[in-house]
């Protein structure tokens, strides 16, 4: 006996554990095949665009070069983000440092919203469905129970039928349970390895723009240098022997 003649034949908790598992089964399944398929363009999507963002001639010139390897918007955002204007507001307080660690810890987050999206069910439905398989299981043996106990007597094909429905849902519940599992751990690492490979991404811009940012300057920086000309490393040290 199936599912579905459990269904017919049970109660309102029988029928509320069938539709339960029912929903979580579909629910984690759109999930999986959907994160299987944004995943396999992310991780084709990033290595690519990390790749050609390197290969271009300027920072400029990679926006729209980038843009056509990077289907998922994954690497854009991070490159978009340093290039945001915020005169006059706290966006742009503190040093280019200061700044740029703002932007892209901000860009990243977001990108890795994007990619965390639908683990949590996944997650959900690998730890409850094997309970809720379970209470359906415990509802189903009562009643078994009971009904053996109004007919005054006990035979094997009494027993054997209504406890053998009620083990169905804890076999319909491993059912949901181990492809949610099975997909968040799968999943979890593909993300791990693309989330490692924004944030050395992220990390190396940082430091491509500050590169660029000290090289516009003209001289040495001026907390270096003292109104008379002499060094400020010099001249503390001048006021210490004093």
């Amino acid at each position: 006996m199936g599912i579905l003649e459990i269904f017919k034949q049970g109660d309102a908790v029988t029928k509320f554990v069938t539709v339960l598992l029912l929903a979580m089964s579909v629910a984690s399944w759109v999930v999986i095949l959907w994160k299987a398929w944004l995943l396999r363009r992310a991780s084709r999507g990033v290595t690519g665009s990390i790749a050609a963002f390197w290969q271009s001639p300027s920072v400029e010139d990679a926006n729209r070069i980038v843009g056509a390897f990077d289907r998922e918007s994954l690497v854009m955002p991070l490159i978009v983000a340093t290039q945001a204007k915020g005169e006059g507001t706290l966006a742009v307080a503190g040093d280019k440092s200061q700044q740029l660690t703002r932007l892209l810890r901000d860009a990243l987050h977001g990108v890795l919203d994007r990619l965390q999206f639908g683990q949590v069910l996944l997650a959900t439905v690998g730890s409850t469905a094997p309970f809720v398989g379970l209470l359906g299981t415990v509802w189903g043996i009562y009643h078994a129970l009971t009904g053996i106990a109004l007919a005054g007597q006990i035979t094997i094909d009494k027993v054997a039928g209504p406890v053998g429905e009620a083990l169905i849902m804890t076999a319909a519940g491993l059912a949901v349970a181990i492809p949610a599992v099975l997909g968040y751990n799968i999943f979890g690492r593909v993300i791990g390895r693309i989330e490692a490979d924004l944030e050395g991404f992220a990390r190396d811009l940082r430091e491509l723009l500050l590169h660029r940012s000290a090289l516009s300057v003209d001289g040495p920086p001026l907390d270096a240098r003292t109104p008379s000309g002499g060094s400020a490393l010099h001249e503390v040290r001048s006021v210490g022997a004093e």
